[in-house]
């Protein structure tokens, strides 16, 4: 297992994290082996939140089997419109936990403008993240973020946080400036769940699996982003001990690309342009706005995987979780589309946007999706 400094907090962060949003879905002590498991691995650092469910107590039961010293502790918690429920909220996770000291505080879903209004009010969860800094309680304070870039952006810009979570993979690099800007602040960058929301690489597609190969493809898009110094951490999820294994065949792997795994991410590049033609959308975000509320890119982008490398169930997942909201996703489906022609002059492809746009509907409209949480 290699280790990396998390920017200014100084904590050193082994390159993969324990994320706790779905471990506990069985019972105690199979949530009791992962811990173990993952510690004796040399991961360090394990992350949950006051909105998944009863992760915090479950972590609170497991911690008794692990030296405290060994690890770091992430909890997230959702901005507040008042520093006493923000407080409340705190102690609550605290007591989940069964720790005194928080290692690190995530101010969970900085999505949208409201939500980091939220965030830096010096009168509520501002005033209270100050306390507990202050107090001792909160070594470092960082935030999650599901937002768009300018989003992620102003919060970064606050200087107000140590550390970042959020989404950057191979299959969707919008967020490439955030990870510069927070390199540039000497934040910490941690990436959310690159095997799911990354491309459910962890059961990928048979064309995924023979370009990726001799690599499984989960594994090159994780040495993709630990090439990258300026990415610090990468979530993992799993839901029994031996889904570790697979995981650590690239821990120790940090360095840059080697020829095979150059020569298989350009075939994966070559693939996906070549497969979509003069369909292909670069994600430029040009387009944007649209008055329909539509988020054209990511729509877009879902329908390259799909069409490209076969990448129909991700896809279809994440499009089935578009209902027009402005925060954990963003705008509505595809569907929607008036065909008002004003993003077709901004495209520098000269992409058929709305006929990408009901296509890309047909393919991957299944149903309503909804968060495991919340």
């Amino acid at each position: 297992m290699q280790y990396r400094r998390f920017g200014k907090t100084g904590m050193n962060l082994s390159v993969f994290s324990l994320g706790l949003m779905r471990y506990m879905e069985r019972d105690q002590a199979n949530a009791d082996r992962i811990v173990q498991r993952a510690v004796e691995l040399g991961i360090n650092h394990l992350e949950t939140a006051r909105g998944y469910g009863t992760s915090e107590e479950v972590l609170g039961r497991a911690l008794r089997g692990i030296d405290r010293s060994r690890v770091y502790i992430t909890t997230k918690i959702a901005p507040k419109k008042d520093y006493d429920e923000f407080m409340q909220a705190f102690e609550t996770s605290m007591k989940n936990i069964g720790i005194d000291v928080l290692d690190n505080l995530d101010i969970h879903g900085i999505n949208n403008v409201r939500s980091f209004r939220l965030a830096v009010d010096e009168k509520g969860t501002w005033r209270a993240v100050r306390k507990l800094l202050d107090s001792g309680a909160v070594r470092h304070v960082g935030f999650s973020t599901h937002g768009k870039l300018a989003t992620i952006l102003q919060t970064l810009d606050t200087g107000m946080f140590e550390s970042v979570n959020l989404h950057y993979y191979w299959f969707y690099q919008v967020n490439e400036p955030a990870v510069a800007r927070a390199t540039e602040l000497d934040m910490g960058v941690f990436i959310i769940s690159p095997n799911e929301k990354g491309g459910m690489l962890f059961k990928p597609t048979e064309k995924l699996r023979a370009l990726s190969a001799p690599m499984h493809p989960m594994n090159l898009n994780q040495r993709w982003l630990l090439s990258d110094p300026r990415v610090h951490t990468l979530s993992l999820g799993p839901a029994v001990p031996e889904d570790l294994d697979q995981h650590m065949v690239v821990a120790d792997s940090v360095g840059p690309l080697s020829e095979e795994e150059r020569a298989a991410l350009d075939r994966w590049a070559r693939t996906h342009r070549e497969t979509l033609g003069r369909e292909f959308c670069t994600q430029c975000q040009q387009c944007l706005p649209c008055p329909q509320f539509i988020d054209i890119p990511e729509i877009l982008r879902l329908r390259n995987a799909a069409v490209a490398f076969d990448m129909n169930e991700y896809a279809s997942f994440r499009y089935n979780l578009l209902n027009g909201s402005d925060d954990w996703f963003h705008g509505h489906p595809g569907d929607r589309c008036t065909e008002c022609g004003e993003c077709l002059p901004r495209c520098p492809e000269r992409l058929e946007i709305p006929r990408l746009l009901f296509d890309a509907h047909d393919r991957l409209k299944t149903g309503t999706g909804r968060r495991l949480w919340g």
